[in-house]
């Protein structure tokens, strides 16, 4: 989640040296994936929210993409209107969640890929006015984990709080065997809390941009990437 914050202090220093084994990063390498980021960017085209989810969709389905190289799939033999086709099948489907509300548009780009995954959902938000980086959990629900492949979605990767304290939430629903974490947007001090706190992950980025202002802001990131999406909040 995207928003400010009084003290990003705690966090990790400015220019962290980030973990290249275990950090992927889509955009950096030309590819339509690029033209989508950029449009998310940019103040003009984020006029129009429809074009705005509909991006963050299609990271996620680029991203799920990528990371279904990384998981198991079974040989089987596809019988065709003219014979027997050799074909790998994926051996089961990852559970997705996703960090309300942000995290909705680029959750369905997964859910597209993904089409017989069951779903986790998580309303975590930070609290503002303290002088410590606090994150409020209030609404957490998610099938059982246990040996599941999981991917953990959430488009703003600025602290990194939020994504560490709801993963730390669902492992009461099991462990999983596999974990990958999905962001549009990251900052250097986001990616290296995260990957120090769910060492077992991967985590999979459009961009790793150049780092938090004052406020806890990614810079240049894109803005509020919730109010972008679904209309400004009270």
């Amino acid at each position: 989640m995207d928003a400010p914050l009084t003290s990003p202090e705690s966090l990790a220093p400015a220019a962290p040296a980030l973990p290249t084994d275990r950090l992927r990063v889509v955009c950096a390498e030309p590819s339509i994936a690029n033209h989508f980021l950029a449009e998310l960017r940019d103040v003009d085209v984020q006029k129009d929210s429809l074009r705005f989810r509909r991006n963050l969709q299609r990271l996620g389905e680029i991203i799920a993409t990528r990371i279904s190289v990384q998981l198991s799939y079974t040989p089987q033999s596809v019988r065709t209107p003219l014979g027997e086709a050799p074909s790998q099948l994926l051996r089961d489907f990852p559970v997705l969640a996703t960090v309300l509300r942000a995290g909705l548009p680029f959750h369905q780009g997964f859910l597209n890929y993904f089409d017989q995954s069951p779903s986790a959902f998580a309303a975590a938000y930070r609290i503002e006015g303290t002088a410590q980086v606090q994150v409020q959990l209030d609404y957490l629900t998610a099938p059982r984990l246990d040996e599941r492949v999981l991917i953990l979605a959430d488009p703003m990767l600025a602290t990194g709080k939020s994504l560490v304290q709801t993963y730390r939430a669902m492992l009461r629903f099991g462990t999983p065997r596999q974990v990958h974490i999905a962001a549009v947007i990251a900052s250097p001090e986001g990616v290296a809390y995260v990957m120090r706190e769910i060492p077992e992950a991967t985590l999979w980025v459009a961009a790793v941009d150049e780092k938090l202002n004052e406020q806890a802001y990614i810079l240049p990131g894109l803005g509020d990437a919730g109010d972008l999406a679904f209309g400004s909040k009270i």
